[in-house]
């Protein structure tokens, strides 16, 4: 029976994949084998050695301790792309209120609701709201991830001009890309020439503050900045002072800050850019089958911090094993097995960057007493040991 700690409020449509004959699920269980995490912060708790995964539901994940979760051995899951027509959407939304001051209009018109003469007012101000088509201007888009790509792709049909940078889009990525979508070969060039720039990146060392006061120097006067992905990929400091100068137009953000939101170009929007009852459901789901197959078959996909990897079963005994990616670890795992004359059906040794995975399928079951000499291999971190 594998335990379930679910840290958030999960969508029962992932919840009740878990057949109940094999595992318990509930908020408060202690010694977990696993957790399921929204928006909680992790960080400055202590996980239970018991864990052997964490799913996040949602595709950030600065809220888990990966670098202490992969010293442990402890897989951590994303899930990209379950919430990415949300954010598309969201962002398409935002070209439209960056580009023609509705937010403004809105709220202008909800001032007046006591006058009567609401009509002759509107005739009368609504000059004052006017803003640009998004038809035949250029969006530039940084990062072609699934939300990317359906955002390029939907900026293509409303008739603008698209611009993509990423220098390291994947091949499933580039197949769903439009064709009439441009290929940055730099940054730079992607924001020299863009009206809109949309950010749909991962936040890492080397793309915190992406955007700053250097960056915003070289873009398009009037040019309009949207971020659904980090606060922390713009430096809020360099891109007020932007807006001030009038060097930008606006800034849609996702992630308002006091500093932000006393300027009136910014647009602050309460981090709803997953907050969709669909996108909550498809993470759910594909948290929980991901939880699923590592334990069940010991695969490994949407990791953030262990190698993908996958091996069809053809052996009623498999051993997976997580050890720091130095050299001869895979030998002196299959000379142990050998030595207890366990014969290795199939193998599979992936790696990524400090730590790697290994897959064995075996004839013979392995016992107690071998995954304890395994464990004790300098180097090795996780052992354990599934059936068919």
């Amino acid at each position: 029976m594998f335990r379930i700690q679910t840290l958030n409020k999960i969508s029962p449509l992932g919840l009740e994949l878990f057949p109940r004959d094999k595992y318990e699920i509930a908020s408060d269980i202690p010694n977990p084998d696993a957790v399921l995490v929204r928006s909680a912060d992790m960080n400055s708790t202590e996980i239970p050695s018991s864990v052997l995964a964490i799913a996040r539901a949602g595709a950030g994940y600065n809220n888990i301790p990966v670098q202490r979760c992969s010293e442990k051995g402890i897989v951590v899951f994303n899930t990209p792309g379950a919430n990415a027509n949300a954010v598309k959407e969201l962002t398409l939304a935002a070209l439209l209120i960056s580009s023609r001051d509705i937010v403004g209009g809105i709220n202008w018109t909800a001032s007046v609701a006591d006058k009567a003469d609401v009509a002759d007012l509107v005739e009368k101000e609504k000059s004052r709201f006017t803003g640009p088509e998004l038809k035949g201007k250029t969006l530039g888009v940084v990062g072609l991830g699934a939300i990317g790509v359906m955002v390029a792709n939907d900026a293509i049909a409303l008739g603008m001009d698209v611009i993509g940078y990423d220098p390291y889009i994947s091949v499933d990525a580039a197949w769903n890309l439009s064709r009439e979508v441009v290929r940055a070969d730099t940054l730079e060039s992607l924001l020299m020439k863009s009206d809109y720039i949309t950010l749909h990146i991962p936040l890492g060392d080397n793309t915190k503050g992406l955007l700053d006061a250097e960056k915003f120097r070289i873009m398009k006067k009037d040019a309009r900045v949207i971020n659904f992905s980090r606060n922390a990929l713009v430096k809020d400091k360099d891109i007020i002072e932007a807006l001030e100068s009038g060097k930008l137009s606006s800034y849609v953000t996702d992630f308002p800050t006091v500093e932000l939101l006393a300027h009136k170009k910014v647009i602050g929007i309460p981090h709803l850019g997953a907050s969709t009852p669909e996108a909550e459901d498809n993470c759910a789901v594909m948290a929980v089958k991901q939880i699923m197959d590592y334990f069940e078959a010991g695969a490994i996909r949407n990791s953030v911090n262990f190698p993908r990897c996958k091996l069809d079963q053809r052996a009623p005994n498999r051993l997976l094993v997580i050890n720091k990616n130095i050299p001869n670890m895979v030998g002196q795992i299959t000379t142990l097995l050998a030595g207890a004359n366990i014969n290795i059906t199939d193998l599979i040794n992936h790696h990524r960057d400090e730590y790697a995975y290994n897959i064995i399928d075996t004839e013979q079951q392995i016992s107690g007493a071998v995954l304890e000499k395994i464990l004790k291999v300098e180097g090795i971190i996780r052992v354990r040991a599934i059936e068919k």
